[in-house]
This record gives C-alpha cells, structure tokens and sequence, in this order.
C-alpha cells in the first residue's frame, strides 16, 4: 500500500528536519547544492519571504524517524504576462523563483520512488504544475503522468582540473598571464564556505557592476540578492554552502571575484566580478583558472558552470549537461501557461544568442 506524506510548514518543524533531509540529500546520487535544505529554505527565508506561507514539505520517514524522501513545493500563480494581474494557480518546486536554482529535483531513497510519484500524480490531478530546470536524474523520474517539456536548457560542466582548462595554447596564455599579474603584486586567495563574509559579497556585487558597465549589458545580480546569499552563508560549513576565489592588489584591495556554492565533490560557479583596468591582464580568465586550482587541491571534481551556454564556458572545454522544464497542464488555466510557453519559445528562437564573457 502506497503510503502518504506528512505535510510540514512552520518553521520550527522544518528547522527540525534539516539535519535528516541533508543527510538525505548528501546520500542521494546526483543532488545539486540547489536540493539542499541550505538553498530551499535560504530561498524561502529570503527571497521567498512573502510566498512563504503558501509553501509546503512533504516527508516521509522511516522507522526511526530519518527521512527518507522529502518534496518541497509551493503554491503560486504563474504569470501569463508581467502586465497581467493574477496568474494560474499552480504548484511549483520551493526555491526555484528569483536567484536561478539548476539542476532542481528531490531527495529520494529508492525504496519511496513510487511513493512520491503517486503523491505528485495526485495533486497533478487537481491543479497544474510548472516544474523549471529539472535535473533528469533526481527530477525528472517523478513528474506526473502527462508532463509536457517546455524548456531544456544547456548547463556546461567540466573537470575542476587547470589542466582541463581549454586548449594547450590557451593554457600556456592563462599561466603566462597569471604570473605576470603576481609580479604586479596580485594574490589570490580561496574563501571557504565559513569564511564568507557580508563585506566580500559587497565586494562582488561592486566588481560585477563595474565588469558589466565595462562590457555593456545588464544584470539581475544586484542588491536585491543579497537577502539570499546572507541566508545561504548562515547555514554553511566549512564543506558546504557559498565560496569565493579573491584576488586583491598590494595594498589588499578585492579586484576580482569568482563566486559560487561547494556541495560534496562539485563547485557550482554562480557569478564573477573583476575591476575593469585589469581587462589587458585577462583577470577574469586568470580568475577561473585559479579557482580550478585551488578546487583540485581540495579533491573537488566537478565545475560545475551552470545555466547558459555562452561562448567562453565552451572555449574552456565544457561540455553541457541539459535541465528541463516541464508543464503539468489541468482545465483552461494550464492551456493557457502551454500557449504561454509555446509563445517564449518561438520568441527565444527569433533571438540571437548572447555571447558571453570571462
């Protein structure tokens, strides 16, 4: 007999189940950072804030009270257009909205697999579901019968080694420029997760703004993120949760910044930021390069360059990886999110590609 799911939503008993659903997620094969307690809550904390009371934590436990799959949702309207009031009412996963959550999915011991499917399958019935950038492993296994793709989005990977770091030419390039920017008195030091402070992350969003005025464009990385990050740093060790790779001039200065999350053997890169008078110097490529380094001497193996396939993860020898979002279509609402969703991708389609930079 398939059994249910008990239903948590205050935050005393979700605090209480963190240890257990870390656990959970570090034994389950093919978890990100993004399905960690750390980030849904952080999210739900933060950014989420006001959603908060539509969200809901279903868990199952074994005998001795472990959990043995837990499913974070959220009720939400989806948004037909930004100048349309309201939206569909639909569940989505928690810690998936603002701040650009991959390889989403859930923590789920074998023996639940068709525990959870059954439960999902049965909201599904009542209400649609929009379920973004799925992992196809610990994701994709328990949508509901008749979930339609509606975005499959390319999330480059490649091995934390320097030595994997493009061609042999580029990498000769990268070194020769590294050495000359410590003759100049530049140090680069690696942030641990516990180690990161409000100051550094300031420092980031100041260096991101300056490289994205320098290089033109635009940018939802600002200020208003750093409700999310601050959580994400509360609840790291020295193992897990957000860290930095920073270069600093001689007199101690931050002037470059990669930026991103360590989960068990894979550094996640989520955002960089490096002063614009050291561009003739390749800082921000000299940056990447460090930052593997330092992950191979840590036994880290994966980098991990996440959504977007810009020209320069390519060049560095990525290879991608895909994530996908999936529409659960119920009643006239859901046909409306399909024609929505089949609309964004004849647009996307007329769009040229952005190239993007190190």
């Amino acid at each position: 007999m398939l059994a249910l799911p008990t239903l948590l939503r205050s935050p005393g008993e979700l605090a209480a189940l963190v240890p257990s659903w870390r656990a959970l997620v570090a034994a389950t094969p093919g978890t990100s950072y993004f399905t960690t307690p750390d980030w849904v809550l952080g999210w739900s904390e933060s950014l989420g804030r006001e959603q908060a009371g539509r969200a809901v934590v279903a868990v199952w436990r074994a005998e001795d009270g472990a959990a043995e799959a837990v499913v974070p949702l959220l009720r939400t309207r989806e948004r037909l257009h930004p100048r349309l009031p309201g939206g569909v009412l639909s569940w989505t996963l928690l810690g998936t909205g603002p701040g650009a959550a991959d390889h989403c999915g859930f923590a789920v011991d074998p023996v639940r697999h068709q525990d959870v499917r059954a439960w999902l399958a049965s909201l599904a019935r009542r209400r649609s579901m929009v379920f973004p950038h799925l992992d196809a492993a610990t994701g994709d296994p328990f949508l509901p019968p008749g979930a339609r793709e509606i975005e499959r989005t390319a999330c480059p990977v490649m091995p934390a080694d320097p030595n994997a770091l493009g061609s042999a030419r580029h990498r000769q390039g990268v070194r020769r420029k590294a050495r000359k920017l410590a003759e100049d008195g530049i140090t680069f030091d690696w942030v641990t997760p516990d180690a990161m402070t409000p100051a550094l992350f300031d420092d980031l969003l100041r260096l991101h703004r300056l490289r994205r005025e320098a290089i033109g464009g635009s940018s939802a990385f600002d200020a208003t993120r750093r409700p999310l990050h601050a959580a994400l740093a509360a609840r790291a060790d020295a193992d897990r949760g957000p860290c930095a790779l920073v270069a600093r001039d001689p007199q101690g200065r931050s002037v470059g910044i990669l930026y991103g999350f360590l989960w068990q053997d894979t550094f996640a890169y989520y955002q960089l930021g490096w002063d614009p008078a050291y561009a003739k110097a390749s800082l921000g490529t000299v940056l990447f390069h460090e930052t593997l380094t330092a992950l191979a001497a840590r036994g880290v193996r994966t980098f991990d360059l996440l959504r977007g396939a810009e020209e320069f993860k390519h060049r560095f020898g990525a290879t991608d990886r895909y994530d996908t979002t999936w529409l659960v279509a119920r009643g006239a609402g859901g046909a409306l999110l399909g024609a929505k969703s089949a609309a964004r991708r004849v647009r996307d389609r007329r769009l040229r590609p952005v190239r993007g930079e190190a």
